[in-house]
Parts: C-alpha cells; sequence; structure tokens
C-alpha cells in the first residue's frame, strides 16, 4: 500500500466502530481513493439474476474478485459475457456491506483488445456478406443530376448543416428533403429505418443520404444495426451512406450504393459542380450554334443549286411542253372515235340486212307449232302423275283405317282414362274408389265415378 496514505488517529483516540459503520466506512474510502478504473482479466462463475443484474469473478493467475454488473449497465452489453472470456472492464471499486465482501461495480464491459463493438462488429459483417448484402450486384447508380435529394439524419445535427451548405454552394437548383431521424441512442434505429421506408413510399427524391457527423463507436453505432443495414439494402433509392469521419467504417457504409466519408462529401457526390455545368453548358451552346451556322451554309448552298435548276426548267416551258401533248392526245382521240363509229355503222348494217332477209312469220309459226306441241304433253304428264297421287292416297288411307283406333272403337271397345291426370286405366288398381274416370267410345264419351 506504498502508493496510498491514510491519516489515521492514534490508538487511544480511536472510536469503537460497529460492524456496518466499518463497512460503509469503508466503500467510501474505497469509492473516495480508486473511482472509476479499468481492469483486465478472465470471467468465470458467472450469472445472469432474472432481475437483469450480472454477477461473476474476475481473475487472473494470481488472484481473484467479484463483479456486480447492475441492469442498466447490462442492457448495453452487445454480447453475452461467458466464462472464459477475457474483458477488459471500467468499475467502481466498493464493498457489499451486507456480508463485507469487496467487489468491483462494473460500469461497461468489452472484450479485450478488440473489444465487444468490434466483435459484434464483425459477426455482422460476415453474416450480411454471406447474404450477399454487399455484393456490387446490388449496387444502384447515383444519379448525375438529381431533381431532389432526400437526407436522413438529425434536423438539429452538424450533419444537415453541413450538407446544406455544400449543395447551396456547388448547386442551389437542387431540392433538399430531409426525413428527420434520431442519430444516436436506442430509439435512433428504429427512427432511421422508418425514415428511409417513408422515403421510399413517398417517393420524392432521386437519393438519399443517411447518416451523421463523427462521434465515438457508441455514438456511430446505430449505422451498425441489422435493421438499419437491412432497410438499406430493401430501398429502390439509391443510398448514400455518410456516417462520422473518414476513418469510420459502419455496416451501412458496406450495404450503401455509395459510402462517403464525411456527410459534406456525400453531398458533393451526389450533386453536380455549377461551374461545371456551367462550363459544359457553355461548350453545349458553342457547338449548336457552330452546327447551326454549318447548316444554314448547307442550306443556303442548296438554294442557290435549286435556283440554277428551275431557271433551267422554268415552270411555263413545262405547261408549254405538255399543252403541245395535250393537243396531240386529243388529236389522237377524235381520230380514234371517228373510226370506232365507223365501225360500229358497218356493223349495224350488216345487221339489219341479216334481219330484212329473214321471214319472222314463218318463224312464229314454227315456234306455235311448238308451244303447243309441248302444251300437250305437259296436260298430260299431269293427269298421270294426278292418279298416282289418288292411288297412292287410297292406299294409304287403308293402311291407316286398319291401324285406327277409331276403327277398334267402331267394332264396340273402349277407351278409359283419368279424368284429372288423363293416365289410361287399364286395372283397377288405376282407379280406386273416388275416382272420375272418363270413357271414350266411337261416338261420345262418358264421365263417371268409381265406387
Amino acid at each position: 500500500m506504498d502508493e496510498f496514505s491514510f491519516n489515521l488517529p492514534a490508538a487511544e483516540t480511536q472510536p469503537v466502530f460497529t460492524v456496518s459503520r466499518l463497512n460503509r466506512v469503508c466503500r467510501f474510502l474505497l469509492n473516495e481513493t480508486f473511482g472509476s478504473v479499468w481492469i483486465e482479466g478472465e470471467i468465470s462463475n458467472f450469472t445472469a439474476a432474472s432481475s437483469g443484474h450480472i454477477y461473476f469473478t474476475l481473475r487472473d493467475s494470481e488472484a481473484q474478485v467479484r463483479c456486480a454488473m447492475f441492469r442498466p449497465q447490462a442492457r448495453s452489453l452487445k454480447t453475452r459475457p461467458q466464462n472464459g472470456d477475457h474483458v477488459l472492464l471500467k468499475a467502481q471499486v466498493g464493498l457489499y456491506e451486507p456480508r463485507g465482501d469487496y467487489q468491483l461495480i462494473v460500469e461497461s464491459l468489452e472484450d479485450a483488445g478488440d473489444g465487444v463493438l468490434a466483435k459484434a462488429f464483425e459477426q455482422l459483417k460476415q453474416k450480411l456478406a454471406s447474404q450477399g448484402l454487399f455484393d456490387e450486384a446490388h449496387k444502384k447508380p447515383i444519379p448525375s443530376l438529381p431533381r431532389a435529394v432526400g437526407v436522413v439524419t438529425s434536423p438539429t445535427g452538424a450533419a444537415i448543416r453541413d450538407i446544406l451548405s455544400v449543395l447551396r454552394r456547388r448547386f442551389p437548383a437542387i431540392e433538399v428533403i430531409l426525413y428527420p431521424a434520431k442519430v444516436q441512442g436506442a430509439e435512433a434505429p428504429g427512427e432511421i429505418v422508418r425514415a428511409i421506408q417513408l422515403a421510399n413510399r413517398l417517393n420524392q427524391c432521386d437519393v438519399l443520404i443517411v447518416g451523421r457527423g463523427g462521434g465515438s463507436s457508441e455514438d456511430l453505432w446505430s449505422f451498425n444495426e441489422e435493421s438499419v443495414a437491412r432497410a438499406i439494402h430493401a430501398s429502390r433509392l439509391p443510398v448514400v451512406s455518410a456516417v462520422g469521419h473518414e476513418i469510420d467504417f459502419t455496416i451501412s457504409d458496406f450495404v450503401a450504393d455509395l459510402r462517403a466519408p464525411t456527410p459534406s462529401a456525400a453531398a458533393e457526390a451526389v450533386s453536380p459542380d455549377r461551374t461545371e455545368w456551367l462550363d459544359r453548358l457553355e461548350r453545349l451552346s458553342s457547338r449548336l450554334q457552330q452546327t447551326l451556322a454549318h447548316q444554314l451554309t448547307q442550306a443556303s448552298q442548296q438554294t442557290g443549286f435549286m435556283e440554277k435548276r428551275l431557271a433551267q426548267l422554268h415552270p411555263a416551258q413545262r405547261l408549254q411542253t405538255q399543252f403541245q401533248r395535250l393537243d396531240e392526245m386529243e388529236s389522237r382521240l377524235h381520230r380514234g372515235l371517228k373510226q370506232q363509229m365507223n365501225r360500229m355503222d358497218q356493223r349495224l348494217a350488216r345487221q339489219s340486212a341479216r334481219l330484212l332477209s329473214t321471214r319472222l312469220d314463218q318463224q312464229l309459226r314454227w315456234h306455235r307449232t311448238r308451244c303447243n306441241h309441248f302444251d300437250q304433253r305437259l296436260r298430260a304428264a299431269m293427269e298421270r302423275q294426278l292418279e298416282q297421287s289418288r292411288n297412292h292416297f287410297a292406299h294409304l288411307s287403308q293402311e291407316l283405317q286398319a291401324v285406327s283406333p277409331l276403327a277398334t272403337l267402331a267394332r264396340g271397345y273402349s277407351i278409359t282414362t283419368q279424368v284429372e291426370s288423363s293416365a289410361i286405366v287399364m286395372t283397377p288398381r288405376d282407379a280406386p274408389p273416388g275416382t272420375r274416370i272418363k270413357t271414350r267410345l266411337a261416338e261420345g264419351e262418358l264421365i263417371s265415378l268409381v265406387e
């Protein structure tokens, strides 16, 4: 105990302590003397109480000490400690008064070396990489000239101010839409996820910047959460991750379509340089003027060439040529019509001569004789057909009379049916007492009631 000195009163003036007061004084002295200390060792005898507190022993090759970590601090652990873990912890040196046990009250705990956050980071990174969330095939291109830029960050943080400053300087015409979210603390991951989903649902911007300013690993941890990584991967909008400073890397950087070292760099990545675009427009304007001038020159040359051709072949000359051809065709038409009329007159004369040479009265008598002959033949055929039809009808009538029920009735038979259903009564069972029946005779009908 060379490092500490305690000024205790002489033995004769020392008051008498009770056990509880002694333990209380010792706890106070330990707390005041050591404060918070960093201690490295191996965990053993790990116990997790139902209350959420955890208890374990921290040891090395020569000694050990009991440790307690209460629920508020234990809930912040990313991974649950296990026996045999080599850890680095920050703790208050104290004493458990009821038993007088010397112990450490643990405030934070991480793996010795890389630390628990680094371990959790690597585990999640390997998991998402194996599922393909980091593949280049999923990366969406960042638009070169977006109409609007969405920003998921804290509305009061430095990140939004840096982004607005850069965009205002580089390209003020781009609209900026803020989707506010906490970027630190237990509620931050859920708010970041909802903001990304809202931006995709509203579809008001062409690219999305997700990020915050610098801080410790714990401050940036919201962007290492799996839920945030999956929300970025599921985003239809291209996402630029801008978390912390250039040396800071988060899971969001690997999932995003583009990683920017800072929020300001993200703003530069999604916005064109106004000066470059003005220079480009000036070059395009110059090229357009040169192209128009060249086209005007070609049009002027072509116009001169057409004027020369028009002078060589004036419309008046073409009209005169057409008039001459029209006269020639009209003359040919008249000659053709005259020849056609002559041929028609000659044919008509020949037909008239043939008609006059034929005796029409003789032909008329000959045709009248043929008509009388055909009339007599037609009448004879009709008489024969009519006689055959009468004979066939008489034969069919006899056959019908032979099978007709009326002939059977004429011989004294009758047909009995039920009045209501018209069903034929064939046996007494078909007409029980009380049934009204109808009996058809050769002449007339009888209505009866069966008793």
